[in-house]
């Protein structure tokens, strides 16, 4: 029987943020996620959606004019099939990324899918779910995203790159919480503490004022 995933949405835009930010990109959103940060912007994928088979999802992937495929969630890793997914998706010659909170092994994930690690600060109310296994899988083109809403997640996300010498073994990248932290503030942060990080916003945000490109 081939393996099904149940599916929130498939859409097609604008990457909203990582490395290929701007980037036109297909967008494979599986439903579910076992946490629950308190400022969470897409809650709509933690029920619901729709049971696809892989083949049906590679279909519908197709039918856009782009190599840049990000799987993301909800999280999508809560569903065991995604590790094929992801695999094939790779083999198809897509250049695939996952967004995942960190919280759930990525061990099993294709060396050849960028990974997006989400590690939780402490406003997002879900610190302790951190698995900070996952760092040894890290290769030197995956990326740690640190979501920053205040000044402790600022000291911490600093601290927490420090300890475990991230800038030695990906990208890091730094966002603030719209609403929460000023944009503004957090770059002057990152520029007078010489953080070897990228600054962050969330595009589509401001191009449309919601979820999209994520």
């Amino acid at each position: 029987m081939e393996k099904t995933l149940r599916i929130t949405e498939i859409f097609y835009s604008l990457q909203g943020e990582a490395n290929t930010v701007g980037l036109p990109t297909v967008f494979v959103r599986l439903t579910g996620c076992p946490l629950r940060c308190v400022y969470c912007d897409t809650a709509y994928a933690f029920n619901g959606g729709e049971k696809k088979t892989i083949a049906e999802i590679l279909d519908q992937v197709k039918q856009y004019k782009t190599r840049y495929i990000t799987v993301t969630g909800g999280e999508p890793l809560a569903q065991p099939a995604c590790i094929d997914l992801l695999r094939l998706l790779v083999e198809e010659g897509y250049q695939v990324s996952l967004e995942t909170s960190g919280a759930l092994d990525v061990s099993a994930v294709d060396s050849r899918v960028v990974k997006v690690l989400d590690l939780k600060t402490p406003a997002s109310g879900e610190l302790e779910r951190n698995c900070y296994d996952n760092i040894e899988y890290l290769n030197p083109g995956d990326q740690v995203k640190f979501v920053i809403a205040d000044e402790t997640d600022y000291q911490w996300s600093k601290d927490t790159m420090e300890q475990h010498r991230l800038a030695d073994r990906c990208q890091i990248l730094f966002s603030p919480v719209m609403g929460q932290m000023p944009p503004e503030r957090l770059a002057d942060k990152i520029l007078a503490d010489q953080l070897p990080v990228r600054f962050q916003i969330q595009l589509h945000k401001y191009l449309w004022q919601d979820a999209q490109g994520k």
